[in-house]
């Protein structure tokens, strides 16, 4: 073998190497709450606008500093399931205002007072989606909070919009099929199931969930929607 070709394994060996650090760092769990890991993830915004405070370590007063915010929300709302409750309302809250700074920092509230809660992670996913366009951690996210205790009734409606967002249909149907079932009042859901279906080549079951979401009161994003779906479907 010649000095050449000795060089190029040598450098060969040295991008894989490079790759496999890379890919291991890359795929690195946190637990997050007992028996939950998610990916560790980064993303350029202030500690406390992204999930999980963007896993900062954090040191002897920052952690007395949670504590005493915990103990005082508490003793403020009445109970640990008020105070969780009022937090990931005025995360929503903000999320559907497009205040998504704010909602991930209500959403690491919520982290601090129950991080087991599915609630956490439904937040953290539309906050990750909205601002941070991370396709594999929003659904990574939704994964988790479909596993955790005390899920909302929008969860799989929310799951399944994502899953069309990333063109995914076919996924997206069964999970709005579930959502429907969920919360068979939630017009929005409906109206994502009418698209799910009719990417899917089902004209006629989309204008049956067409029907059923206008049945309901879609909301004013999904109004839209829910016309286009039905012109595109060619629904009566």
């Amino acid at each position: 073998m010649n000095r050449f070709e000795n060089y190029l394994r040598a450098m060969i060996c040295a991008v894989a190497l490079t790759l496999a650090f890379t890919l291991s760092a890359a795929a690195e769990t946190v637990e997050v709450a007992p028996g939950v890991q998610v990916t560790k993830r980064t993303y350029k915004a202030p500690i406390n606008e992204q999930p999980f405070f963007g896993f900062t370590a954090k040191n002897s007063e920052q952690q007395a500093a949670d504590a005493n915010f915990v103990n005082a929300i508490i003793q403020a709302a009445g109970t640990r399931e008020k105070a969780f409750e009022e937090t990931t309302k005025r995360g929503w809250r903000a999320i559907n205002a497009n205040r998504m700074g704010e909602a991930a920092q209500r959403f690491n509230q919520a982290f601090l007072i129950s991080p087991e809660q599915s609630g956490v992670y439904q937040g953290f996913a539309a906050v990750t989606l909205a601002r941070f366009k991370d396709l594999d951690a929003t659904e990574e996210l939704f994964k988790v909070a479909l596993k955790q205790p005390h899920p909302m009734k929008a969860l799989n409606a929310d799951y399944g919009r994502f899953l069309l967002v990333a063109k995914r249909p076919k996924d997206a149907q069964s999970v709005l099929e579930q959502a429907v079932k969920d919360a068979p009042d939630f017009a929005d859901a409906w109206t994502n199931l009418a698209w799910a279906r009719f990417q899917n080549g089902d004209q006629a079951a989309a204008c049956a969930a067409a029907e059923e979401a206008s049945k309901q009161r879609p909301s004013a994003t999904s109004a839209g929607d829910l016309t286009a779906v039905r012109d595109r479907a060619q629904c009566k």
